[in-house]
């Protein structure tokens, strides 16, 4: 059967086609709007963490929104920024590579690359093009993130410089790169990964051409949405406090910028006596970061008429559809007592780590995104 291209809202696709497997809703307005907020309120360069969702509709309506710079992980990664753009500057992060993913960075041009230990540094080899960056990834024992990145990557300040002093000898452009640990509500952990870079590139005795403030930037999974606009203005003011010049600037945003475009619909497949739900999708498949991050709140229920269910709620369990008794989030969930069989609960803010490490175990999981023109 044909299916349009383009639906008003997930409440029009679910009461005209009734899904009987999870669905993606994507809305590129409110991804361009979001990338609109990074590039005007960011005082350096925005790239997109591809690792959070690269679906070719993200990567495309990014390039459009005006993006120039996407950070990637891997050669897959490269070859899904490539087919949205040819010419965008490539950050080639993760600071663990093949000498073979080396070679296929080098080929594709990669722009800047991270690195926290001198065997990689080694790896590189010489710069192959003018303006070639290397940026020192390190670590600082800051709290206020969800979970610290810290524990697989980064140098020690004193590694660090040491490192720092090796690049700048190299012939790369140094930079130096910290990240502070994924959903970092608060600006306070930007502000001392920002004086110790400055302590590190003093003590170097290195001019950084660059310095990359990594991501982090909570998106709202609980809770009242991030200010961003706060988070900015810190960074600014730090950098600016710190450093006698002050570096460019770059971002990685990846949750904060993609998660809010995209919301989940799931179907109820079964009700349980003992109030347990089973749905279509669930941990090994769009919910799988939920096992770590859960974000048990921002949901609706919908009938499949596309009324709202509201009213009294319970405290339920919630299964997946696969056969494996772990397949079940991690908390109960708060839904209505008159939930039912066919019903769809709508989950917003999963535009982030869902698509990208969803499985397809016992032959379930998402095959739809589907293009809305807004949520309601």
């Amino acid at each position: 059967m044909f299916e349009r291209a383009l639906f008003d809202s997930p409440e029009e696709h679910i009461v005209l086609t009734r899904p009987d497997e999870p669905v993606m809703y994507f809305a590129p307005h409110v991804l361009r709007a979001q990338a609109e907020r990074f590039c005007s309120g960011f005082d350096g360069q925005v790239t997109y963490a591809v690792k959070a969702n690269p679906a070719p509709e993200v990567l495309a309506n990014l390039v459009a929104a005006g993006l120039t710079g996407f950070d990637v992980a891997s050669p897959e990664e490269i070859a899904q920024v490539r087919a949205a753009s040819a010419t965008a500057d490539l950050h080639y992060n993760n600071p663990v590579r093949t000498r073979r993913e080396i070679a296929v960075g080098k080929a594709a041009n990669v722009r800047s690359w991270s690195v926290d230990d001198m065997s990689e540094l080694a790896k590189l080899g010489a710069a192959v093009r003018a303006g070639e960056e290397v940026a020192v990834r390190f670590k600082l024992p800051v709290k206020g993130a969800h979970y610290d990145f810290g524990a697989k990557f980064g140098a020690t300040p004193d590694v660090a410089v040491a490192l720092l002093k090796a690049v700048a000898a190299s012939g790369y452009r140094p930079a130096l790169t910290f990240h502070p640990g994924t959903q970092c509500a608060e600006p306070e952990a930007w502000v001392a990964y920002i004086a110790a870079a400055a302590d590190i590139a003093a003590r170097a005795d290195v001019k950084l051409a660059r310095l990359n403030v990594g991501g982090g930037f909570a998106s709202h999974r609980e809770g009242a949405a991030p200010n961003l606009e706060r988070v900015f203005g810190a960074i600014s003011a730090a950098v600016h406090e710190h450093f006698v010049t002050p570096p460019k600037l770059v971002c990685e945003p990846g949750r904060a910028m993609v998660a809010e475009s995209f919301t989940l619909a799931t179907k109820v497949k079964a009700l349980r006596a003992d109030g347990s739900v089973f749905l279509n999708d669930g941990i090994y498949g769009s919910f799988a970061e939920w096992r770590d991050i859960s974000a048990l709140t921002r949901l609706r229920v919908l009938s499949e008429t596309g009324a709202e269910k509201t009213g009294r709620e319970q405290a339920r369990t919630v299964f997946g559809p696969t056969c494996d008794s772990i397949d079940c989030l991690p908390e109960p969930v708060h839904l209505p007592l008159d939930i039912g069989e066919g019903d769809y609960l709508m989950f917003a803010g999963m535009g982030a780590y869902s698509l990208a490490i969803a499985t397809r175990f016992n032959g379930y999981g998402l095959r739809k995104v589907i293009t809305v023109q807004r949520f309601r």
